[in-house]
Order: structure tokens, then C-alpha cells, then sequence
């Protein structure tokens, strides 16, 4: 990759090349340049689509999506995966810039750790959409495009409480009392999505935790104790080993609350090796093999989040600061990323149970009904 720095010395330093380049048109494209020009001016301008992870197939499909909105825009694209490798994500966005990007595309590893290569879009007049996860630390984050992560976590809270009979299925009191012995996890600490999703989970169920209602054997309720690193799936399956083995000798595991998918899955391996029958466990992203586990009765609940809204969003977006427009945004007051409060446009999630499954993810052609029976 281009050393994007030294090149920029080289060219401050010899006046020569300088107006040499400027007058061929060379240089870095859109180096201190205006992205929000004249309409038509950057049509089949570069984007840069930067993934964190192909470790989940709700990211390729979220990278797949991006891509063919904005080349049905008329846009090239370039979509990197970063393997949740940070410095990966940081070198594949410098050259993003280097390669000319108009626009960037981001859905972060961790939200903190971009702070430099946004600076350096912000000074070539590149506008930054972030995707799904806020990236925090910077000024340079023009745009957010996400679902109400609160209001996922609420969902995740609530299905556990529907799961284990609490609640029915409007959301009303049983007048069930339990006691049931539940475990909380959380996603990663680096990913700012993963407090909001636990806020809102936590807003419901800790008034059945205060109550008695439900009781947390191993006493882990901060964030903190309950995070799981790049919400991995081996994470949180020797988590869930280690919390069976040192709380629940003689006792029953009644729930688990999961925001994701492939955490739910880890959770599942461990307690079915402990012979423990199909405990109410929760997800998220609607990912092919918890599709099935729910089908089959083994996982209860997944969020499922329609990540082609989001694509098309993303893009929308893009296409509307590149024809000198404001994007539409739907809250400006919640999102603040330690710097400033960065508009955003949230869409809406579902839960889903066995009930619902088929008419929600197959039937709206997410996936078809062969791939959620085989998982894969």
C-alpha cells in the first residue's frame, strides 16, 4: 500500500511536482475536494465499503448488499473485510483514500480506533457514513445508518421473559413468579452497539431480577463480567462452560440472554455437553443455523434485522451527498459520538420464535425456506 504520508511530503516538498501533478489532474483523487458537488459531478465516483469480519454471514450479506445498491447508483465500489483485525480496517481504509474514494462506507471493529484515518477523510472533503456501529472519537462521522439498538435489546429482554413464561405473548404479566435461574450475556466491549443492546435488555429484565423473579447463579450482571470479545462464538462457549461448572451444580439453567447469534450458538454447545436440555436463549441477526436451531426447537429467539434496508439506506445516503443533497435522517438526538451528536436513520427490528420465523425471513425473500432448514 501507498505510505499516503510520505506521498503527501513529497509532494509538499517539491513545488515542481507539485504543479506539475496539479496540472495533469494527478494526485491523490478528491484530496482536499468537495464531495457534495454539483449533481451528476461524481457519478461513477469510488466508494469504499469497509466490513469488519467474514466470520459472520450477516456481515457478507451486509457487504453484498451495500455493493450491488450502490453499483445499481451507478457507483464503483470497493468492499474490503478486515477479519476483525484492526489495523487491517485501518490500512484497507487509508487506501481507500489513496485509491481516490469519494465517500466511505464504515462499519467498524472498534469504534474508537479510526480517529487518524477519518481525520485524513475529513481534510480530502470525504464524507464517512458509519454502518450499523457508531465510530466514536471523531469528528469526521458524517452520517449514522443502523436499527434502534435499544429497542433491540428490549426485544431480546422481553422474548426471554415470553420464553420462560413471564410474559405472553402481548407482552403481559403471567403472574409466573419462578424462581428461574438465568445467565446474561453481553457483545463486545469495543463495539458500541453492545451497551445499548444490553441497556435495553437489562431496562426489562432487572425488575424481575430485583423481585426474585429471575435469579443470576453466578452474580456476572455488569457489562463488563457479561462482554464477550468480537462477539465470539468460542468466547462464549467457554464462558457458558465455566459459569456451569461453577454455578450450577445441582441446579437448573432455565435462560440465557444472547444478543447475537453466533454467541447463542456457543451457549448452546455448552450446555447441551452438559446435558442440559434446551435452556430459552435469545440472538440476534437472524444468522442460517440459528434459522434452524429455532425450527428445531433448540435456540428460542433471534432479533431479526432486514440488512437490505440497511444497505439500501447506506447507499442512499451516499448518493445523496454526492449530488450535493442532505441525506434523510429519522433521529438527531441520541446517537453522540464523545464529539458531537451524528445524525442517523434507524430502521425497525423483529423478534423472532418459531411462530414467526418462515412469514418473516423466508417469505420476505431474506433467505430462502431450504436454507433455513439446512442451516446453512
Amino acid at each position: 500500500m501507498i505510505n499516503r504520508r510520505r506521498m503527501l511530503a513529497g509532494l509538499a516538498a517539491t513545488a515542481a511536482l507539485t504543479l506539475s501533478l496539479s496540472a495533469c489532474g494527478g494526485g491523490r483523487a478528491g484530496a482536499g475536494g468537495d464531495t457534495s458537488a454539483e449533481p451528476g459531478s461524481n457519478a461513477g465516483a469510488l466508494i469504499g465499503v469497509a466490513m469488519p469480519t467474514k466470520t459472520s454471514e450477516r456481515w457478507i450479506d451486509d457487504g453484498n448488499n451495500v455493493k450491488a445498491k450502490l453499483e445499481s447508483l451507478g457507483y464503483k465500489v470497493d468492499l474490503q473485510y478486515a477479519n476483525d483485525k484492526v489495523p487491517d480496517q485501518q490500512q484497507q481504509i487509508e487506501s481507500m483514500l489513496n485509491n481516490g474514494a469519494k465517500a466511505l462506507i464504515v462499519a467498524s471493529i472498534d469504534g474508537t480506533a479510526l480517529t487518524t484515518q477519518l481525520a485524513d477523510a475529513g481534510t480530502d472533503g470525504v464524507k464517512v457514513i458509519a454502518y450499523d456501529r457508531l465510530i466514536n472519537g471523531s469528528p469526521n462521522v458524517d452520517y449514522y445508518v443502523t436499527f434502534d439498538n435499544e429497542k433491540v435489546g428490549i426485544q431480546q429482554g422481553t422474548s426471554l421473559l415470553t420464553g420462560l413464561g413471564i410474559l405472553d405473548a402481548d407482552g403481559k404479566e403471567t403472574g409466573e413468579k419462578g424462581p428461574f435461574n438465568v445467565e446474561l450475556f453481553a457483545g463486545s466491549p469495543d463495539d458500541n452497539n453492545a451497551t445499548f443492546f444490553y441497556n435495553g435488555a437489562m431496562s426489562v429484565l432487572q425488575p424481575y431480577i430485583d423481585n426474585g423473579t429471575l435469579v443470576v447463579p453466578s452474580k456476572q450482571t455488569e457489562f463488563q463480567q457479561v462482554a464477550t470479545q468480537q462477539w465470539k462464538l468460542d468466547t462464549a462457549q467457554a464462558r457458558m462452560e465455566t459459569i456451569l461448572n461453577g454455578f450450577y451444580s445441582g441446579k437448573d439453567l432455565d435462560g440465557v440472554l444472547s444478543p447475537y447469534d453466533g454467541i447463542s450458538r456457543g451457549i448452546l454447545n455448552a450446555t447441551k455437553s452438559a446435558g442440559i436440555d434446551n435452556p430459552i436463549v435469545t440472538g440476534q441477526d437472524a444468522e442460517k443455523p440459528s434459522d434452524k436451531l429455532i425450527l428445531d426447537g433448540v435456540q428460542y429467539s433471534t432479533i431479526f434485522k432486514d440488512t437490505r434496508k440497511l444497505g439500501d439506506t447506506a447507499a442512499t445516503m451516499v448518493d445523496a451527498v454526492l449530488n450535493g443533497k442532505t441525506p434523510e435522517t429519522n433521529d438527531n438526538e441520541t446517537y453522540n459520538n464523545k464529539v458531537k451528536v451524528v445524525p442517523a436513520y434507524l430502521h425497525e427490528s423483529v423478534i423472532i420464535t418459531k411462530d414467526n420465523l418462515t412469514k418473516e425471513v423466508v417469505d420476505s425473500g431474506y433467505y430462502t425456506q431450504a436454507e433455513v432448514e439446512k442451516g446453512e
